[in-house]
């Protein structure tokens, strides 16, 4: 029962952090802490991967007609084959990265200082963006050029270090490129889902022998969980970003990433390295 509860707990962080410029990630990792899961064994990193699913399902769900747009125009529809074309372009370099430092940002870098660290250099990057006098030049993703989608994918690849945050990485990354908010935050959904299914089947792939039919209900109970609370949120974003900046997420980034700090250094919390 307690991993269970372990699991939901683990969904739902996920589910709210996903899509917010917040760093997932960082988050699962400082819960597993206090949780007091075993955060550097391949069961719970690849859980950690697992139930990112459920917020991708999510978001497969609600924009389930756009896909269904583009999909159906791909063999002759250019508008459908140039976006198709801009996600799988953005999404190369990240992988190529992933593939190759993997083991070393796993074993060097899953940890809580790392996570507070990036927690408030991220906020402060957040912060600087928002003040900076962007303007907009790609109102549409369809507009999105091939080479605004490689400048994307080169900047998601910050986002392998944990703490950064993919969604961040990608929309303030975008929005200094040029992309419109909405667009942007739009992009980085999209760029998502081939990039979160793909990590989480090849890391089940390489470690699926350790795994039982035990572990189900867990997968299970945290991909539920991620998938209901990452719908809400990813309702609550679009709007939000409408009449809004992300300068909150920089203050509440930069006061969490503190607070990890401040309690490792007075021993309140035995963070784990």
């Amino acid at each position: 029962m307690s991993e269970l509860f372990s699991a939901i707990v683990m969904g739902i962080v996920e589910g709210l952090t996903e899509f917010l410029p917040v760093s997932s990630t960082g988050h699962l990792i400082l819960t597993g802490h206090l949780l007091a899961m075993d955060m550097a064994s391949d069961r719970i990193q690849v859980f950690t991967i697992a139930v990112q699913t459920g917020a991708i399902l999510a978001l497969c769900l609600y924009y389930w007609q756009k896909i269904w747009f583009i999909l159906k125009g791909l063999p002759k529809e250019l508008s459908s084959q140039r976006f198709a074309m801009n996600v799988v372009i953005a999404c190369i370099p990240a992988i190529i990265m992933g593939l190759l430092f993997q083991k070393t940002i796993k074993s060097v870098l899953f940890n809580a200082p790392v996570v507070a660290t990036t927690f408030i250099v991220g906020g402060l990057i957040i912060l600087w963006a928002e003040r900076r006098q962007n303007i907009d030049r790609v109102h549409n993703t369809e507009d999105l050029t091939l080479f605004d989608a490689v400048k994307v994918g080169f900047l998601q690849c910050l986002s392998l270090i944990p703490g950064t945050s993919r969604s961040g990485s990608t929309i303030i990354g975008g929005m200094l490129l040029g992309l419109k908010r909405q667009v942007a935050t739009e992009f980085s959904f999209f760029l998502a889902i081939p990039l979160l299914i793909g990590a989480a089947l090849y890391d089940f792939y390489k470690h699926y022998a350790i795994f039982s039919v035990s572990d189900i209900p867990l997968f299970l109970a945290g991909i539920v969980a991620s998938f209901i609370t990452a719908l809400l949120v990813i309702r609550w974003l679009l709007r939000y970003v409408a009449s809004h900046t992300f300068v909150v997420f920089a203050y509440y980034r930069i006061a969490f990433g503190l607070l990890v700090l401040i309690t490792a250094k007075m021993n309140w919390i035995a963070w784990k390295a």
